[in-house]
């Protein structure tokens, strides 16, 4: 019998990953290519588009050449990638400043225009969102205001994901969960917003066509498909932003069912079929990558970001000790913390190394440690940081409850959801069960089934899913240990709330 075979890419902050399976979600072959991130200023993040290209094409040439894979035998590609990054492309389709990436916290001005020309509540109504600093539509404002020389030649605005697809296939397109984020969707309606690109003067035209996630959008351009060793019949599907490709690549695909991922960012997601909007825009409404479908989500702007930031500072012993014996630095990390008794003996840790999105959509909060002494030693400080995650994360786990968003299975993806430490905590916030798949390809896994619900090997997302996706294993909340958290997390969100005024004083000094 003949195999088929999907290509799921997923655009990531540090690194691309491009995965190949088979027609039963099986891995034949992978490949990775990491990349840098710019920050000419403190808040700003910026990476080179040209760099993600790169990387896609030498992963993708990469699976194909280790997989032996006859070219005609992949049929599809699903692009997953980073939400809420800039790109702008002249009239000839090249690259005109670096991407402005999503956690860019340089639009604080911009987002205050935004209210100034629209009231908060009809963002919220119409973008399903309030204004903010991440997003892209801010992002082309600032542009506008203080590189206008880039802005009057740009012809082209793309998401990271979509510019992809651009250099694979030489269509000018998004779909709708990506575009969700630009803060210039009608997320009720799927479709750009006539009120919104009028009110911000952006002309429509710049804007490519909005797909549904599982549609093919092109096929591969005949000097990709040849470099790349596939064929130029290969469908490029509308793909997902990467936490709704995640959403597919878990099985997140019906009601009740919801995932916490700890990457770079931190994220609870929520599958509902109907639009649900938080009026107070503490949490995300946004398009599925299930037709007809939505979902809910909170963020954590630093979370996988803030352990690795503490690991690169002031782990160098662990992290030479595990380059000499060929371990994991994260498997000696998750020893050391699971050494220490929940609570950290009394210590807290805000995880806002890039301001925060949920609850409290301030891009001028920044991390803290709160309650160190002389007593405190780094397993202290690392099991602090992890926890500081996960009440950031419980944050919106909460704000999903209040919505009424009913949750009966929550399920970790992610770096960080390898981590048993982590998933116990996550348990013990949510006093729930906290689940594992044992498809572990989270966004690539999701963005492969797009495609192949876009080539017709699957019937619907839905039904790819439950044929594809089957649980690991499942981590119970211990009774004693949510009674800790409960005291803590109460704790760790009147911190916040002490400070914010000085975190805005903070901000102002020069």
């Amino acid at each position: 019998m003949i195999m088929n075979y999907l290509l799921g890419i997923d655009v990531g902050t540090s690194a691309t990953k491009t995965v190949l399976f088979d027609e039963n979600g099986r891995v034949t072959a992978s490949a990775s290519q990491e990349y840098p991130l710019y920050q000419p200023e403190n808040g700003w993040a910026e990476q080179r588009p040209e760099d993600w290209a790169d990387a896609v094409l030498n992963t993708i040439k990469e699976v194909i050449s280790k997989s032996g894979t006859g070219k005609d035998d992949v049929k599809g590609i699903g692009i997953s990638g980073q939400m809420h990054g800039l790109v702008m492309l002249d009239e000839m389709g090249e690259v005109i400043r670096p991407s402005i990436i999503w956690c860019d916290q340089r639009t604080g001005a911009e987002v205050e225009d935004m209210l100034k020309i629209m009231p908060r509540e009809e963002w919220i109504r119409i973008t399903a969102n309030p204004p903010l600093t991440g997003w892209t539509a801010a992002k082309i404002l600032w542009v506008r205001k203080n590189e206008p020389e880039n802005y009057n030649c740009c012809r082209h605005i793309l998401l990271p994901k979509d510019y992809i697809r651009y250099i694979l296939t030489g269509v000018f397109a998004t779909e709708v969960s990506d575009a969700s984020g630009m803060q210039l969707l009608d997320v009720p309606g799927r479709c750009w917003s006539d009120e919104v690109l009028k009110a911000l003067n952006i002309d429509k035209d710049l804007l490519g066509k909005v797909y549904e996630s599982c549609e093919a959008t092109g096929t591969l351009l005949a000097d990709v498909a040849k470099k790349t060793g596939l064929s130029e019949k290969c469908i490029v599907a509308g793909g997902a932003g990467d936490n709704a490709a995640a959403a597919v690549g878990t099985g997140v695909v019906k009601d009740g069912t919801a995932f916490t991922t700890i990457g770079t960012s931190g994220v609870v997601f929520a599958h509902t079929s109907k639009p649900a909007i938080d009026p107070k825009g503490r949490i995300h409404t946004c398009c599925c990558a299930v037709p007809g479908a939505w979902h809910m989500m909170g963020v954590t702007q630093a979370a996988g970001l803030s352990l690795k930031w503490f690991k690169d500072q002031f782990c160098q012993d662990l992290v030479k000790e595990a380059e000499e014996t060929g371990a994991d630095v994260y498997d000696q990390i998750n020893k050391d913390v699971a050494a220490v008794a929940p609570g950290s003996n009394r210590l807290l840790y805000l995880p806002y190394l890039m301001g925060e999105r949920t609850p409290h959509l301030d891009p001028d909060c920044r991390g803290v440690f709160f309650g160190l002494s002389a007593i405190h030693t780094r397993k202290h400080l690392l099991r602090a940081v992890m926890e500081g995650v996960a009440y950031s994360l419980c944050d919106c786990n909460e704000i999903l409850k209040e919505m009424g968003i009913r949750v009966d299975c929550m399920k970790a993806c992610g770096g960080g959801g390898k981590s048993p430490v982590w998933r116990q905590m996550l348990a013990d916030l949510y006093n729930c069960s906290v689940e594992r798949v044992v498809q572990d390809e989270g966004p690539a896994l999701g963005a492969a089934i797009l495609a192949g619900v876009a080539c017709g090997i699957y019937e619907s997302v839905e039904k790819a899913c439950d044929q594809l996706i089957t649980s690991r294993d499942s981590t119970d909340p211990k009774a004693e240990e949510v009674a800790v958290y409960e005291k803590y997390h109460r704790l760790y969100q009147k911190v916040y709330t002490s400070l914010k005024n000085d975190y805005k004083e903070l901000a102002e000094l020069s």
